[in-house]
């Protein structure tokens, strides 16, 4: 299950506000509800209290006390069986009680404790069904006495559930389709609002694409000071690799000159031959490093926005250098990349880091080298295999300046290097030995 920290900012917005909204509709279609029920429930109370004042207009005590009625009642269901509404009259003082032609199958109901005058209203459960009861008690004046009469009046709850159904199934019903065009409409709102967002997400993709230089869009009051702000990123960062690598160059070119008249002293001085050999080799060697440092001072390292390159032509080119140099060796350089392989990288570091680990496994291999490069959505990986002795001390070959077979011409910090420039990137090399044996180098952006 996603993790909520981990939501977008739309689908964070879209879960709030759809949970207030449905919480808003809940609760608001519960309180409705129960207004309507309570509203409903009193409704009939006050149609059973209608008929209670229908029967009090009815009853006639005759000379002896007994209750009279009519043989025609005023409300139509009393008179039909099992309607649904019921109603019972008593005489205490003569033990009598009336019951309508709709109530034949009540009998033997649990007698009522009422206060004159006062009305009495309450569900009632009988028969395993629900009924809705009211009821009076009234004092009958009839000559010089007056006796207590009880009227009570029953109403089957289906009806009153009935309605409260229907009532439910229309209010949910609407409340639904209501909640389903609010939610629809904050989706468009929030699209329209979120869209700044989108339009400065897909200038930046372009920005990385070498599509632009900088953020060229209007937008909103919130957004516009970040995309002064990213422009003047990318700027300064693109001065700040500027400055470095003039830097650089300015330093490295600084040193050539008083390099070349140290091997010029050292071909002229009248001391022994062997040490002036000695001094051209160490000079020669700081040549070679200065060399290394021009070509570096163009190298960028990692930088935020930059455009993927394709690394099949970059690889091809330097194989074809490599053949060359080792020709008389009649190696095989077998390469394992896909046209579409691209990468974020500064091509001339991709130059960089495939000639210094080529350059090496050609120096030690025997036969064959092979290449592959791969990528996945998060990283790029570079594995180059040989089938020479392989690395006594994988550990040491990454050391600057560390040379693991000193009969091979070299400076001892290609591998360094390499590592330093992946390090740039946020990656890194691994040394292992390849399936023939000989030396594995993986290299991870």
């Amino acid at each position: 299950m996603i993790q909520l920290k981990n939501l977008s900012i739309r689908n964070r917005l879209h879960l709030g506000a759809s949970i207030v909204l449905l919480a808003f509709f809940c609760v608001t279609g519960w309180a409705v509800q129960g207004i309507y029920s309570q509203h409903l429930r009193d409704s009939h109370f006050a149609r059973l209290q209608s008929a209670v004042y229908l029967l009090i207009a009815m009853t006639e005590l005759n000379p002896q006390g007994q209750l009279e009625l009519p043989k025609q009642l005023a409300e139509p269901l009393f008179s039909i069986p099992n309607s649904g509404l019921y109603a019972f009259i008593e005489n205490p003082a003569q033990t009598e009680q009336w019951v309508s032609p709709s109530a034949a199958q009540f009998k033997n109901l649990a007698p009522l404790s009422l206060a004159t005058g006062v009305w009495q209203q309450n569900a009632l459960r009988l028969d395993q069904r629900d009924f809705l009861q009211i009821a009076y008690q009234v004092r009958w004046l009839t000559g010089q006495t007056a006796p207590t009469i009880r009227f009570r009046v029953l109403e089957d709850q289906q009806y009153f559930q009935k309605q409260l159904e229907q009532f439910q199934h229309a209010l949910w019903g609407g409340l639904a389709a209501a909640a389903m065009c609010l939610l629809l409409a904050q989706i468009l709102i929030l699209r329209w609002g979120l869209a700044p967002l989108r339009r400065l997400d897909s200038e930046l993709a372009a920005i990385e694409g070498g599509e632009q230089t900088e953020v060229t869009g209007e937008y909103p009051r919130e957004l516009a000071p970040l995309a002064g702000r990213l422009n003047r990123l990318v700027e300064q960062e693109r001065a700040r690799q500027q400055r470095y690598r003039e830097a650089l160059a300015d330093l490295a070119h600084s040193l050539k000159t008083p390099l070349a008249i140290l091997r010029a002293e050292a071909i002229l001085r009248s001391e022994p031959d062997d040490y002036a050999q000695r001094v051209n080799e160490q000079v020669t060697r700081m040549d070679h490093i200065v060399q290394h440092q021009l070509n570096r001072a163009a190298l960028r390292g990692s930088v935020e926005l930059a455009a993927a390159i394709a690394l099949r032509p970059i690889a091809e080119r330097v194989l074809a250098a490599m053949q060359k140099v080792y020709a008389g060796r009649g190696l095989t350089f077998t390469l394992d990349c896909a046209a579409d392989v691209a990468w974020p990288l500064d091509e001339g570091d991709a130059f960089e880091v495939l000639g210094n680990v080529l350059d090496n496994a050609g120096k030690f291999a025997t036969q064959n080298i092979q290449i592959a490069i791969s990528t996945t959505p998060q990283h790029l990986r570079i594995v180059i295999c040989d089938d020479g002795p392989g690395f006594a001390d994988p550990a040491r070959a990454q050391q600057r300046g560390v040379r693991l077979d000193e009969q091979v011409a070299g400076q001892g910090i290609g591998l360094a290097v390499v590592a330093d420039i992946v390090g740039a990137y946020g990656g890194k090399v691994e040394i292992a030995r390849s399936p023939s044996g000989g030396a594995a180098v993986l290299i991870q952006f």
